[in-house]
């Protein structure tokens, strides 16, 4: 009875808030409610331990000798995990350099790929079909790919990641980390649509080849000569059941015909994740050193997604290398060029196109200030510091960790040196931000002063913004439910197109789509030498704007037609529990609702 009152009373206050009248609402669309909340599987408080015990004990020479001959071979096992249970659990190795290193030198501490419902149609570990158990090898911290995730989650969809111990056949392997598959719901979630075409751009060459395993190809979006698919097997490994023709058609447009390639891309989604790369020193990406690490998703709208992955060399880490005794400047990692990759040369179209192209080099120089100045390095060393002291047993009593538990800790700050490697040396991170920030920070493009926007704001169909030090302002709009396609409509200071005062550093123009329920929008603006947007993760967030309209304080009782549902994103959906819901009616008018299980 308590629930049901509850349930009654969130749906009269959130409905009675929604029904103001001739009146207009903005507020901000927030991505980070898609991520997973606190409980789950991911939570990042608790570190739990997985059991996995294997049907046949001679598990690992199966796995180790289908790794290199039959990779996606999976054999039974049982696993626990609390108070849960599961039979017939899907079981391989994965991995590439982080499964040679430890199995050339007979450590069994190697990467994991469980999935639950290979066997069982169904079934499922705390909501998820698949979990990735990532060793760590090079990570002294077991850090830099958790910290790394929850930078690029304010910016992009990102997998997930948090710490997990794992036992096998009643022997502790030693802490990984756990972290989410990009797979179909992964795409449900974050995109509402699991039917896209999928593909892991990643070479299927071994670091540690042997003899008959296929050498690897070259993920670098560059054309094969034709659109014959068997080209591109090896740069490429498709995990839908289709896409090859749509996948190949945005890297032609992308070689031929780039100024169509919004069409077939989401830019900007491409320019955050090079922008985070950047910034933190995740290197073994695109536009670093080594050209993979990235999957290709294709929406429900035809537009393919940039998803990063494979976060484990961020804070430079393992690609300081030999490097830890280079001095500080242009040849030292933390100085790497921001905008490497716009030489046309170096068989990396992507970046060749887009640092060559003025308005998208402004915005990804505009999205690098927006990482830079959100990075709050105090809050990062404590969230290290509280993930650590949390991990220390489990990370001292690691039988197979490549490096000291005092390691564990210095390579928070520092830089450190693996003197069994012959002094090899891996990036703090800590270190690797002080270094890499004040580089940036000195780029003459990035030290550009850009303009201010504030005050954005819609009144009688009219959006005005503040802005400061800006020449030029615009109003990037959109009602796609899928949150792409944005037009770009001017804003004006000049007494016309709805602006009330010339010269008054307030921009205005009538708000596009305003026969439209839900419109959805972000400003930029800029002036000779520098771009902002507003909000400042846009694309990722943008403003929402709703027009409601009917008569003066109508009572709840009035009767009216409902035309359809939409969630927050101003996708059509039906009737759902623990979800926000936008109600339109066919009087103009919205109501947001809330129904708690």
């Amino acid at each position: 009875m308590m629930r049901l009152a509850k349930s009654f009373l969130c749906f009269l206050f959130l409905s009675l808030s929604t029904i103001s009248v001739f009146s207009q609402t903005v507020f901000n669309y927030d991505p980070q409610v898609l991520y997973d909340n606190p409980g789950g599987i991911y939570e990042k408080d608790s570190l739990r331990t997985l059991y996995v015990n294997f049907h046949d004990p001679n598990y690992h020479v199966i796995l180790k000798n289908t790794f290199f001959t039959n990779p996606k071979y999976r054999i039974p096992a049982s696993v626990t995990l609390g108070d849960i249970t599961l039979d017939s659990v899907g079981v391989r190795y994965k991995g590439n350099s982080t499964f040679c290193m430890p199995n050339d030198n007979g450590v069994p501490k190697v990467p994991y790929n469980l999935d639950m419902n290979y066997w069982v149609s169904g079934q499922q570990l705390m909501g998820y079909n698949k979990l990735k158990l990532a060793n760590a090898w090079m990570d002294a911290t077991f850090q830099k790919e958790y910290i790394a995730s929850k930078i690029y989650k304010k910016y992009l969809p990102t997998p997930e990641v948090n710490l997990m111990k794992l036992n096998v056949q009643g022997n502790y392997l030693g802490m990984y980390v756990n972290t989410e598959s990009i797979n179909k719901q992964f795409a449900k979630k974050h995109f509402d649509y699991d039917d896209g075409a999928l593909f892991k751009c990643d070479a299927s060459g071994m670091f540690c080849d042997t003899t008959g395993t296929p050498p690897g190809g070259y993920p670098g979006l560059t054309w094969y000569g034709s659109s014959d698919s068997t080209l591109y097997y090896s740069s490429y490994d498709r995990k839908s059941n289709h896409g090859w023709k749509e996948f190949i058609d945005m890297i032609y447009t992308l070689n031929f015909t780039p100024n169509n390639l919004d069409s077939f891309l989401n830019i900007d989604r491409v320019l955050w994740a090079f922008a985070v790369n950047t910034v933190i020193g995740n290197f073994d990406t695109y536009n670093g050193y080594y050209v993979h690490n990235y999957y290709m998703y294709q929406t429900e709208d035809g537009i393919f997604q940039m998803i990063p992955w494979d976060l484990s060399q961020s804070f430079i880490n393992a690609l300081l290398g030999w490097d830890i005794f280079t001095p500080m400047g242009p040849n030292h990692p933390a100085h790497y060029d921001p905008y490497y990759g716009a030489d046309p040369t170096l068989a990396r179209p992507l970046t060749a196109y887009l640092f060559n192209n003025a308005e998208h080099r402004r915005r990804y120089t505009a999205h690098l200030r927006t990482v830079i100045n959100e990075l709050d390095t105090n809050q990062i060393r404590n969230e290290v510091q509280s993930m650590q002291a949390m991990a220390y047993n489990g990370v001292d009593s690691d039988p197979h960790k490549l490096f000291s538990t005092m390691d564990y800790f210095n390579n928070v700050e520092n830089d450190i040196s693996n003197w069994a490697w012959g002094g090899y040396g891996f990036g703090g991170i800590m270190s690797s931000l002080r270094n890499r920030l004040p580089f940036l920070l000195s780029h003459p493009e990035i030290s550009f002063t850009p303009p201010s926007i504030y005050n954005v704001e819609v009144n009688g169909g009219i959006v005005t913004a503040t802005v400061n030090n800006g020449s030029y302002v615009e109003i990037k709009a959109t009602t796609s439910e899928y949150n792409s396609k944005f037009k770009a409509f001017q804003m004006y200071d000049d007494g016309t197109n709805g602006d009330a005062i010339a010269n008054d550093n307030i921009y205005s123009c009538y708000m596009p789509f305003s026969s439209y329920p839900i419109v959805k929008f972000y400003l930029t603006a800029r002036n000779s030498n520098a771009m902002i947007l507003s909000p400042e993760r846009a694309e990722y967030e943008f403003y929402k704007y709703y027009s409601i309209s009917g008569t003066t304080e109508r009572p709840l009782s009035t009767k009216k037609e409902l035309l359809y549902i939409t969630d927050l994103l101003g996708k059509k959906c039906g009737y759902k529990k623990n979800a926000p819901l936008m109600f339109i009616y066919d009087d103009g008018s919205v109501e947001k609702k809330f129904f708690i299980k």
